[in-house]
């Protein structure tokens, strides 16, 4: 395994370049040209063009086939990686044409053949390409002869082009393949001709291929007979493919892993494992996970000489490997106490499942089991190293933002993670806004899901609101608006108040600039639809209280909102409210707090001088409903502008005795 991915890093200011770039990569418009001469001078290094890119995805953008072009001509890459991207083949040609040494994509469904043939056209340079999941780029059958829809031909019948030409991948210096979930139809000579002309091959990744006319004995692995690094992880018919295997001796890192059950079950597993060891010399590396092949444990070898509870690593007793895989193995296998090898991803400790979490972040559907390891690990246990965990969970939220049951379970378990006082009192900055910023992106792409609302909402109420999520603050308002108009059923109660007590904690303590942005994102709007739902229900909960305590907050100083709740109806719910709920002493301070906002603006104080009003007014000017506040902010109103101080509402309660909140996680999600 490459080294190991963290999010931690120091809390020293941002380098000048990463500023430059943040600015750049954020106005766009910098790079635009308006002369073909302007484009001519114009010329970036490649170590600032990889940083722009670097820069780019860091920050959410989009690495579409508009930015590609902005580029194609001002700098020169050597390595790109494009996740998520909604990238064309027209827009990866021009990144093609860099001439590049590394292609990384992944979840890019706009790509074709097309692309392909891009490839083999520019990949002089190419060493490095990982085809990952949602690409469908390799064609998915060979035909000896007739039609061939993949063909470059202008009318489409060339034949079978790959044959013809004689390879599927043309990169002559290509040292390190990646191809995920590959589906072929048919074809036998598929992956011969896949592998035969890549000669300098040494790291090859086949991960979840599958051959619909089956695998063959894996001959055509002989076709890259240097290998160093081979991974089948849940490949079909892998038991066959032990005679090949055995012949690879350059291998030193082997994985045979599975995720299918079915598929995990050798026949003869204690046999294949033996065979396999002893016939790789170089075999330092060696997964297993969800197999059968570390055996029953009952036939261990335990003499005086050796002591060995998987009996075909016996012969690794005094040479242990530098890791072995047993996630998820049979027969509980990472359990077990003699196990040759210095480090081992498994199920059985916290440990294992930590080493488990950074090998298999490119497994989605191991990445579900391994977080739901982990969330029982902090809900049971007391987890010993928060800051792998830590790590763990905000690199397979990142990494795997789409996957809905990942985020559950990355945020159910994050809850736990952000309340540890020793974590809070390593992490700085940078680490606390790479937590925030992660969560919030999966709150906003499963903004539809409670569990995943509830579970952000719990984080959030870790953090100090608003200091800690200043950096993102419009981004954040918008889910809770969302939150709030749209998880309003008896059921999601909790994630509604939970909601709305952010968003006045929001709104609370900051200066005009960020209440005008709250107002102009709907706050009002939304805010007045919860009351007049409030009152159809005739209910006065703490949610109808917030609400109002919101709009005091937002209105503070800010004529725009004190418009916004004029134009909305709020006078009439007002009044609605006063006499719906005449006895809510809290509700009623928060109505006249806001009045009192409204009333400071010279331009309004006549909407709320009609007869109706005046006379609600001057009645709650003997008010004596919580101290003075009430009939104060009366005065205010019927008088000169008075100041007014801001509301930050009650304190959501997410612990102590008896009603404990949980975040929802871990397997029954």
């Amino acid at each position: 395994m490459s080294g190991t991915k963290t999010i931690w890093e120091c809390n020293s200011p941002d380098s000048l370049l990463d500023l430059s770039a943040r600015f750049c990569i954020t106005h766009l418009d910098t790079f635009l040209t308006s002369s073909k001469a302007e484009v001519d001078t114009l010329h970036l290094p490649t170590e600032i063009g990889e940083k722009l890119f670097q820069m780019a995805q860091e920050e959410g953008v989009d690495l579409d086939d508009k930015f590609i072009h902005i580029f194609r001509h001002l700098t020169r890459i050597c390595r790109a990686s494009l996740r998520e991207s909604s990238i064309t083949d027209r827009g990866i040609k021009y990144l093609l044409r860099h001439g590049l040494r590394e292609l990384d994509i992944h979840n890019c469904a706009g790509l074709t053949v097309q692309t392909l043939h891009n490839i083999n056209r520019y990949s002089d340079n190419l060493q490095n390409l990982c085809v990952g999941n949602s690409v469908q780029i390799l064609p998915d059958y060979l035909q000896p002869e007739g039609t061939f829809s993949d063909s470059e031909s202008e009318d489409g019948r060339d034949g079978n082009i790959y044959e013809k030409q004689g390879f599927i991948i043309k990169a002559p210096k290509l040292k390190r393949l990646c191809v995920r979930d590959l589906f072929v139809n048919r074809g036998p000579m598929f992956f011969d001709l896949l592998l035969k002309p890549l000669t300098d091959l040494n790291h090859l990744d086949l991960s979840g291929a599958f051959h619909n006319q089956g695998m063959g004995s894996f001959g055509w692995l002989l076709n890259v007979s240097q290998l160093v690094s081979l991974t089948l992880h849940n490949v079909q018919d892998v038991e066959d493919s032990l005679k090949t295997l055995c012949q690879l001796k350059n291998l030193h890192h082997v994985d045979i892993s599975q995720c299918n059950e079915s598929r995990g079950h050798f026949k003869q597993p204690t046999q294949f494992m033996e065979t396999l060891v002893r016939s790789l010399p170089k075999l330092r590396s060696l997964d297993i996970s969800g197999t059968n092949l570390a055996g029953t444990g009952g036939e261990r070898t335990n003499t005086e000489s050796v002591q060995c509870d998987i009996a075909g690593l016996a012969s690794r007793v005094d040479n242990p490997l530098e890791f072995l895989g047993l996630y998820k193995t049979h027969n509980e296998a990472s359990g077990r106490q003699h196990i040759p090898a210095r480090s081992i991803s498994g199920d059985s400790c916290e440990a294992q499942i930590l080493v488990a979490g950074q090998r298999y972040l490119d497994r989605p559907t191991v990445l579900e089991n391994i977080l739901n390891d982990l969330f029982h690990v902090f809900r049971y246990e007391t987890c010993q190293n928060l800051k792998q965990a830590l790590d763990i969970l905000l690199l397979a939220m990142e990494r795997h933002n789409h996957e809905k049951h990942i985020q559950i379970s990355g945020s159910a378990s994050l809850y736990y993670v952000v309340k540890s006082e020793s974590l809070k009192r390593d992490w700085n900055v940078k680490v606390k806004r790479k937590i925030l910023g992660t969560l919030l992106n999966g709150m906003l792409t499963h903004r539809e899901d409670p569990t995943m609302m509830r579970n952000g909402c719990l984080t959030l109420c870790q953090f100090q609101i608003p200091a800690d999520v200043l950096f993102d603050y419009k981004r954040l308002v918008k889910i809770l608006l969302h939150i709030v108009s749209e998880h309003t059923s008896e059921e999601n109660n909790f994630i509604q108040r939970a909601g709305i007590f952010l968003l006045n904690s929001l709104a609370c303590q900051v200066d005009g600039q960020q209440k005008m942005l709250v107002g102009s994102l709907g706050a009002m709007e939304k805010m007045l639809l919860i009351i007049t739902d409030k009152l159809q229900q005739g209910v006065c909960d703490d949610v109808m209280e917030t609400a109002w305590s919101t709009m005091w907050n937002v209105t503070d100083e800010t004529p725009v909102n004190c418009e916004r709740f004029l134009n909305g109806g709020g006078m009439y719910l007002f009044l609605k409210c006063k006499d719906r709920f005449p006895d809510k002493a809290d509700l009623l301070r928060n109505m006249m707090g806001l009045l009192g906002n409204v009333a400071e603006v010279p331009s309004l104080r006549h909407k709320l001088m009609t007869k109706e009003f005046v006379e609600e007014f001057a009645f709650l000017l003997d008010s004596c409903s919580d101290g003075i506040e009430v009939s104060y902010n009366a005065a205010g109103v019927l008088g000169p502008g008075q100041p007014h101080h801001r509301h930050s509402g009650e304190i959501l309660q997410t612990g102590g005795a008896g009603g404990r909140t949980q975040p929802g996680g871990g397997d029954a999600q």
